[in-house]
């Protein structure tokens, strides 16, 4: 019974997340802990996993469509996959609340601005290529840097940083779901290896993660408006803030 739930439950995130370019684990992970899910060897992987299912479903989708820039999303790959260990490693040097306060704050700037911005005309193609290639390569280092240091994906900060370079919001939600396959998929197989499993949930929450994140994508395709994906990311972005804050101070 707790799977089947469980299962609706991912469904409905899945949902969301694929219109909105993310895997979903920021979400996925704390509602398995919620639901007595052993927060280590289940929440975790299986949220990894399903972030990865959620991206691949999703970019499927997008694929089809035309609407991933798959060459300008490898110096997001390369870059966020090389900044990730480095972003472990100062892991070392500063203390996890004030990690979670400065990644709350940003998500806060972040989802404020979407919304104050979620009306105005989109600007597209007002970056020379070469100019968007390089900081590309370098905001998705000190993405993979923040992902390494809070163990999170990147999605939520590819998006806002593809749209201030002048995607438009629909081609930068559908490319942020390609790059985020290639993290998430990483960081479950480091759990496979050690043992961090549980295969009855990871079925019945995939099958509920393939269901929502291909209607969401197709949803996003056919009938959102830029300015209802821009408001929906926004608050989930404030509400992720919200959630780590009162994690720290409640």
């Amino acid at each position: 019974m707790i799977l089947a739930f469980t299962s609706c439950v991912i469904l409905v995130l899945a949902f969301i997340f694929s219109m909105i370019g993310l895997g979903g684990a920021m979400l996925y992970v704390p509602v398995f802990h919620w639901l007595g899910f052993d927060f280590k060897t289940e929440a975790i992987p299986t949220g990894l996993l399903l972030n990865g299912i959620t991206a691949v479903s999703a970019a499927i989708v997008y694929f089809r469509a035309k609407m991933v820039d798959v060459k300008g999303s490898v110096p997001l790959i390369v870059s966020s996959f090389l900044g990730a260990p480095v972003g472990a490693y100062l892991t070392k040097m500063v203390s996890t609340t004030m990690l979670i306060l400065l990644f709350a704050v940003s998500m806060i700037f972040a989802g404020g601005r979407m919304l104050l911005t979620a009306n105005r005309p989109e600007k597209t193609g007002t970056m020379e290529p070469r100019t968007r290639f390089l900081l590309m390569g370098a905001g998705g280092f000190f993405i993979g840097m923040i992902a390494g240091l809070l163990g999170v994906g990147g999605g939520f900060l590819f998006v806002p940083m593809m749209l201030a370079m002048g995607y438009p919001t629909k081609r930068a939600a559908a490319t942020s779901s390609f790059v985020v396959i290639f993290s998430s998929f990483s960081g479950f197989a480091g759990h496979l290896a050690e043992g961090h499993f549980n295969w009855a949930l990871m079925f019945f929450t995939t099958i509920g993660v393939i269901i929502g994140s291909q209607i969401g994508a197709q949803v996003m395709k056919e009938k959102m408006k830029a300015k209802w994906i821009k408001q929906i990311f926004a608050v989930v972005l404030l509400g992720v803030a919200v959630k780590l804050l009162l994690k720290l101070y409640v």
